[in-house]
């Protein structure tokens, strides 16, 4: 059987191991929340502009109704 010294230090290191995991999780937490933060204010480009995605789904829309256009008019591509 164990001592009351030996079970007082096994516990102590535990919750000390856990604190400092504990520790260095919400350091990195808040490190990568600050990275999030910098990286949409630095963000380059016009604020007006759609994210390049919606530019060129945009684009997709406006040759799909080009299409449409043509096809409504008779006109064979």
């Amino acid at each position: 059987m164990m001592d009351p010294l030996s079970i007082g230090i096994v516990g102590a290191s535990t919750l000390a191991g856990l604190g400092l995991a504990t520790f260095a999780g919400l350091r990195g937490w808040t490190n990568w929340i600050d990275y999030k933060r910098l990286e949409l204010a630095t963000r380059g480009g016009d604020p007006d502009l759609p994210p390049a995605g919606g530019r060129i789904e945009i684009a997709d829309l406006r040759e799909r109704v080009r299409k449409l256009e043509a096809i409504a008019e008779g006109i064979d591509l």
